[in-house]
């Protein structure tokens, strides 16, 4: 039980990524047949809660959203953003800050 806790946030961002990753294919597919869309700030919010990678991976995989600026830098800003929160989440953990006193 323990292991499966301490693995909890590996397996939401894994499931947040694949589910956005799907989202996103959906999403083209309804576009290409003129049928009920997916709102833009579910696909935004997708990626705010994790699955940037998943939203990256599915703009290039079904070109989709790749012309409106606020994906084409949005989605990209974001997963950087969550890079740099998760760079300094280790680095306080690791006590590297202590370093430069």
């Amino acid at each position: 039980m323990v292991i499966f806790i301490r693995f909890l946030p590996v397996i939401y961002l894994v499931l947040i990524n694949i589910a956005a990753f799907i989202v996103y294919g959906v999403d083209k597919h309804r576009a290409e047949r003129y049928l009920w869309r997916v709102p833009e700030k579910v696909l935004i919010l997708l990626a705010v809660f994790g699955g940037s990678i998943g939203a990256l991976l599915g703009m290039r995989t079904f070109h989709h959203k790749t012309r409106k600026w606020y994906f084409r830098f949005g989605i990209p800003g974001i997963l950087i953003l969550q890079i740099l929160a998760l760079a300094l989440f280790f680095a306080w953990d690791l006590d590297f800050f202590t370093w430069f006193h």
